[in-house]
């Protein structure tokens, strides 16, 4: 019985730690790749930086990437 307690416990953390890098994915997707885009829609004279949407969207994959790792494993 103590051997199913335990994996238990690591299938919690396992799933405890793809929870944060998948909610880690959507803050950064939120903050840099949406918060870039919005001024354009609000008052046309800001240009979004190319490089901050890049880099926004390289990590949001990245997190999503390691967070379904982490459940595959």
């Amino acid at each position: 019985m103590g051997q199913r307690d335990e994996k238990d416990k690591v299938k919690s953390r396992k799933e405890k730690l793809a929870s944060y890098f998948y909610d880690l994915s959507k803050l950064i997707f939120t903050g840099l790749v949406l918060g870039g885009i919005v001024p354009v829609f609000t008052d046309g004279t800001y240009t979004p930086k190319l490089w901050i949407l890049i880099a926004g969207s390289i990590a949001t994959y990245i997190t999503a990437f390691f967070a379904n790792r982490i459940l595959k494993y």
